[in-house]
């Protein structure tokens, strides 16, 4: 019997490898306020909490609201229309699923990139996969790690929180995870390292997705 009967991923860093688009898409914002541009390597450090949090890791410390703003609009409808260009699955990812859903794992997905987007991903990448729930950020709901999206997600699974993996790349999917009072699992082919999921308490780390299916048994 599995201990674990269901699984909520992160998106980005998880299952899709978003970081060009995001970057490039980011780039663009930056270029159009003469400011300097960074690596897909450095954005790495840069993404997470949503677009906002990315606007202001990538603006000058101390850019008043007004031109956060402005940069955030014009950042999603830049982003709006490359976010399918370069993004692509990770290596072995539908294989996971496909495992998964044959083991009648219940699955779902937290994502704090906007929801519109987030199914739209998801959709097209995942489109025969029976996912419980997809969110991304939505009005009036709080973002991870805020674990109010991942227990309605639970609820929706009709499980227990303890009968749920929580799978992400970054310290904001592991706080999630003891919020929302689920074992994590953190993944380092994403967008933050080892040292960074260890330190936040991941309770499994994993470099392979079939560590995945060991761990759920």
């Amino acid at each position: 019997m599995n201990r674990y009967k269901g699984i909520i991923f992160d998106l980005d860093g998880t299952l899709l490898n978003t970081i060009e688009d995001i970057s490039d898409s980011m780039n663009e914002v930056l270029q159009a306020f003469n400011l300097n541009t960074y690596s897909y390597e450095e954005y790495k450090h840069k993404i997470g909490g949503g677009f906002r949090n990315l606007v202001l890791n990538s603006f000058p410390e101390g850019t008043d609201e007004s031109t956060i703003d402005e940069a955030l609009e014009m950042l999603l409808k830049i982003y709006s229309e490359k976010y399918i260009n370069k993004t692509r699955p990770y290596d072995g990812i539908n294989e996971l699923l496909n495992l998964l859903v044959e083991g009648n794992i219940k699955l779902g997905v937290n994502s704090n990139k906007k929801d519109e987007y987030t199914k739209n991903l998801i959709y097209k990448f995942f489109d025969g996969i029976p996912f419980i729930d997809v969110y991304g950020q939505r009005e009036n709901v709080q973002i991870k790690p805020d674990p109010i999206t991942a227990l309605e997600i639970a609820e929706n699974m009709n499980l227990k929180p303890e009968e749920i993996l929580f799978i992400g790349d970054s310290k904001t999917d592991i706080l999630t995870a003891k919020n929302a009072h689920m074992d994590s699992v953190g993944v380092v082919w994403g967008f933050r390292n080892r040292e960074e999921l260890s330190k936040h308490g991941a309770k499994y780390i994993v470099s392979d997705w079939k560590e995945i299916v060991d761990i759920i048994g």
